[in-house]
């Protein structure tokens, strides 16, 4: 089979394509083909040599989505459609960026979809974490209000999509005045150009506060983004498109704004209801919602992929065809 594989950390062009073997898979592990795959920050930090316990050489890719192909255990049918990630994908074993990848039983979910496979590829580690960060960790209700912080990520339009269908006010941000026509058309109700100062400007509109924040930024925007949620109200901890995590001499009492609450999502495949995502995939058939992807690449173009990912350009997903 074909492989992208990342010998150490370095620039793009570190990835390299690679013949290697069609993995076996033992009992409880399930060979899936590979149709499709969407990239993500983690995958950006692997390669950068940012992220902790990669061993190399490596395949990256903490997500995949195509059909099994051998599953020696039974959990699953051969030709079923399934998504796989997380659960250490691309780190502490070859991940998505193959023709071919070997995965545990418990990193997998079953769909039905008519779905093109540009579009699938788009959605498994993009809605587990939207879903997770804004049910699980935020439980988020109808009637409240949400500041989504990184809001042109690919999980940024996925949580305001999702929040919008809960019934909740977004509010969102993009340091890109020409990327808030994306924010607009997933439905945002406000949409922020980060100056560095949102909370004042969210502020002016909801003088109290919001009652939610996703931080998909990092530490660097985190005070601001704290000072803009009121009394009460929680800030969840998702994602660092900064490449910054990290809060030096870090004094909980000084840092964190008087009654407002912090928490942080770091999900896994079971955080991801297999009748959430099922329903997410039909209601995209049915012309409900769209799915936020920025540009579609082919295999062969794993470098170019990753070059936009980092220089912070997409606005929605960036995926991969097989």
């Amino acid at each position: 089979m074909r492989a992208i594989v990342l010998d150490a950390p370095g620039p793009p062009e570190a990835l390299r394509y690679r013949e290697l073997p069609v993995p076996v898979p033992l009992e409880g592990q399930v060979l899936i083909k590979v149709r499709a795959f969407g990239l993500n920050r983690s995958e950006l930090h692997t390669r950068l040599g940012l992220a902790e316990g990669v061993t190399f050489p490596r395949v990256p890719g903490i997500e995949a989505c195509g059909q099994v192909a051998a599953c020696p255990g039974g959990e699953f049918e051969v030709g079923q459609q399934v998504f796989a990630m997380m659960g250490n994908m691309g780190r502490t074993y070859d991940g998505g960026y193959a023709e071919y990848t070997c995965v545990p039983a418990s990193q997998v979910i079953p769909f039905r979809s008519e779905l093109p496979w540009s579009t699938l590829g788009a959605v498994p580690e993009m809605l587990q974490t939207a879903y997770g960060s804004l049910v699980g960790a935020l439980d988020a209700q109808p009637g409240q209000s949400i500041l989504v912080r990184g809001g042109t990520s690919s999980v940024g339009l996925a949580t305001a999509i999702l929040a919008k269908q809960r019934g909740l006010l977004v509010f969102s941000t993009t340091r890109s005045p020409g990327k808030r026509e994306a924010l607009t058309a997933a439905g945002v109700d406000h949409a922020i150009v980060d100056d560095g100062d949102v909370a004042s400007q969210v502020r002016r509109i909801m003088p109290g506060g919001v009652d939610l924040a996703l931080e998909l930024v990092g530490t660097p925007a985190l005070p601001d983004t704290l000072r803009a949620v009121r009394p009460r109200g929680v800030v969840c901890f998702t994602g660092m498109l900064s490449n910054e995590w990290l809060v030096k001499d870090f004094y909980p009492i000084g840092y964190l704004k008087n009654l407002v609450r912090l928490c942080a999502y770091s999900g896994d495949a079971s955080d991801l209801p297999a009748p959430v995502l099922q329903g997410y995939l039909d209601g995209v058939s049915a012309g409900k919602f769209g799915v936020p992807i920025d540009h579609v690449y082919g295999f062969d173009e794993i470098v170019e992929a990753h070059r936009k990912m980092e220089s912070n350009g997409a606005a929605g997903k960036l995926v991969v065809v097989v």
